[in-house]
């Protein structure tokens, strides 16, 4: 029977080795957020790209403003945390990994190895949905209510500013990125016995309304943002039913 002191040892040696862990994380995002603002305009250029594409055919000068002397500074520093925090989660999560693996079974290692795959490619589909489809879409929306002063005493034309632009497009971002994780937590849940498939299909109209009530607080107050968050939930949704269904046939059979 292992004493008291072998077990505080163990403790600490796990706070320790947590600690470690810590460090190194916070290391490389350190490194990482150097290189990212040695880069901080390029991915400027990256992330208005959609705006950019977005109003190139019209016949209006545009532009992205500053209204602070340290705005765009301040901008720059933002978008290069973000940029190296997103590059950094595979391996804050490979670090996770290191520090849980020795204390699991040769099967839960097996159990746990595709989800630590699957975490940051959802991540990065939804960050690409954004940039892509909703992004666009929703430049456009907005660009819509425009008015070229017929009908007005004054002209009504977006002057968009740097940060407020690049904190929607981020916040979007990981919106998606977050929310795209629904698979993998559904799955979880029915690994360890908390949910099951015919637990999800009852659910599914309240499902439904929590995800659109979801989608209006985790986007602007426009449709195309809130129904583009919002379909693909309700798609992940049924695809986690699928992967529930799965889990319990490969328990069934390893329990025959």
């Amino acid at each position: 029977m292992m004493s008291k002191n072998q077990s505080e040892g163990g403790f600490f040696s796990h706070l320790v080795e947590l600690r470690k862990r810590l460090i190194h994380s916070l290391i490389f995002l350190t490194l990482l957020f150097i290189v990212c603002y040695y880069f901080s305009e390029y991915i400027y250029g990256f992330l208005v790209d959609p705006y950019a594409e977005a109003v190139k055919n019209d016949d209006t000068d545009r532009r992205l403003i500053f209204t602070a002397l340290q705005e765009t500074f301040l901008t720059y520093l933002k978008v290069s945390f973000f940029t190296a925090f997103f590059f950094t989660s595979p391996y804050i999560l490979i670090q996770i990994w290191k520090f849980i693996a020795p204390g699991l079974y040769e099967d839960e290692k097996l159990a746990i190895m595709p989800y630590l795959i699957i975490t940051p490619i959802l991540f990065l589909l939804g960050g690409m949905l954004v940039y892509y489809l909703i992004m666009p879409l929703a430049i456009k929306f907005f660009l819509s209510f425009e008015s070229a002063g017929l009908s007005t005493s004054l002209p009504i034309q977006l002057e968009a500013k740097v940060n407020e632009y690049l904190s929607l497009v981020m916040k979007l971002i990981f919106a998606f990125g977050l929310s795209f994780q629904l698979p993998v937590v559904l799955s979880l849940l029915a690994r360890i016995g908390v949910i099951d498939s015919q637990f999800l299909k009852e659910r599914r109209k309240y499902v439904v309304v929590i995800i659109f009530a979801a989608a209006a607080l985790l986007t602007p107050p426009d449709p195309v943002t809130q129904i583009g968050l919002a379909i693909p939930l309700l798609l992940l949704y049924e695809l986690s039913i699928i992967s529930v269904k799965f889990i319990e046939k490969k328990n069934k059979e390893k329990n025959a």
